[in-house]
């Protein structure tokens, strides 16, 4: 089996209502390109990663010189090919090989029908269970959907919960003074007693106030407290004084990091992403060290499509360190771009695909329909809120500092 070609495609696929985090938001909409790759005997493999249209694009389409003839089997002479250390330092090419890696073990899997799963060793569990990833939201244009109360907050959860089957839920926070989002996070926590919980503030918090509302949390039925603020050091201090397990998805995205975490431990948790970790067999090999040392992992979601969905299930499922409910933002979705649309919660769980390779398969219909709705809408700033021009979650942010700020 001989790749032939590769191609790319820019989706935005609607979102319920626009998603606010510390440092912006992501506006009614995500934004994925999705890779197809073909070979000689007529199978494509599907896989995705965060776009930005044409330079997302042009950047996948640009490994034709490299793809062209090679076997999908081959992954180690791939990864050396596509992320030798040049390349990986001067052209960002760790979530562009993830995607590529993710459409080869696709066609892996269709070529000897087989899921991925068992190409990977084999599953020990064949669902996962998923967390109510919960966001303060703006309102969607027809002025529904908006989270910002505790009372929204505590109606969003509750409806999630009964409509999904969620047993666990975390709140990112880093949008309002950390005073009022501790309120918010003790309202929720009071409505789902016996149910796991974690809070995110995507590591703007100091030091100081993340020990303060960790001190605030310790009493509840926290999974963990993740990114609270900012390096290793910063994350080793909280740790020092707080009764909570620790998890990251962004002081610990590497190996590097991964030993020095484990010399000098400041995180329990690593939460695994496949995209940034540089592809499934990272995660794997990163899950195998932590099990090693008796650290946990769960899974960190990026805003995937069904595609992406699909990989992290067949990850998910082969990982026995994992005693955690993972992330996505699958929930806020309001359509798919794969067959049949979106897949369905049962108990909070999702079933593994049992189908070959990733076990989904695009929509071309859907496809054509989102591609049309990014030319459209086009990209978006992840890191800025329109709504609030100016406004950066660092300290000091005057708006931020100052606890009688209304949200």
């Amino acid at each position: 089996m001989k790749i032939t070609d590769i191609r790319a495609t820019t989706v935005a696929i609607p979102l319920e209502a626009p998603l606010r985090h510390a440092n912006g938001g992501h506006w009614g909409r995500f934004v994925r390109t999705i890779v197809e790759i073909d070979t000689d005997n007529g199978l494509t493999g599907i896989g995705e990663l965060r776009g930005a249209g044409a330079p997302t694009e042009e950047a996948i389409v640009g490994l034709r010189k490299y793809l062209i003839g090679h076997d999908p089997f081959d992954l180690e002479a791939m990864r050396f090919a596509l992320l030798n250390p040049t390349a990986a330092l001067y052209g960002n090419r760790g979530h562009v090989f993830a995607a590529v890696e993710m459409a080869c073990l696709d066609l892996m899997g269709k070529s000897v029908d087989l899921p991925v799963s068992q190409l990977l060793g084999g599953r020990v569990r064949s669902s996962v269970e998923f967390a109510s990833y919960l966001f303060f939201r703006y309102p969607a244009d027809d002025g529904s959907g908006e989270v910002r109360t505790p009372e929204q907050l505590v109606e969003f959860a509750l409806d999630a919960k009964r409509r999904h089957g969620f047993r666990a839920h975390k709140l990112k926070g880093g949008v309002f003074h950390p005073d009022y989002e501790l309120e918010c996070f003790q309202a929720l926590a009071a409505a789902v007693p016996g149910d796991g919980l974690r809070y995110d503030p995507n590591s703007v918090l100091s030091v100081e106030q993340s020990i303060r509302f960790g001190r605030a949390i310790e009493h509840l039925r926290n999974d963990y407290f993740e990114d609270p603020t900012w390096g290793l050091g910063g994350m080793r201090r909280v740790r020092e004084q707080v009764r909570i397990p620790l998890a990251t998805n962004a002081v610990v995205v590497g190996f590097e990091q991964l030993a020095a975490n484990i010399h000098d431990p400041a995180v329990d948790v690593i939460l695994l992403d496949l995209h940034f970790w540089g592809g499934v067999r990272a995660c794997i090999k990163a899950a195998g060290v932590c099990e090693t040392f008796q650290l946990s992992v769960a899974m960190h979601s990026s805003g995937e499509s069904g595609i992406g969905l699909a990989a992290m299930l067949q990850t998910a499922s082969v990982l026995p360190n994992m005693p955690f409910a993972i992330d996505t933002h699958y929930h806020h979705l309001v359509d798919d771009v794969i067959m049949g649309g979106k897949l369905e919660y049962v108990d909070g769980h999702l079933a593994v695909p049992e189908g070959p390779g990733l076990g989904v398969t695009l929509d071309p219909e859907r496809v054509e329909q989102y591609a049309a709705y990014f030319r459209e809408m086009g990209n978006y700033t992840y890191d800025r809120d329109p709504h609030r021009p100016g406004w950066y979650p660092l300290i000091p942010n005057e708006r931020w500092a100052d606890p009688t700020y209304s949200p």
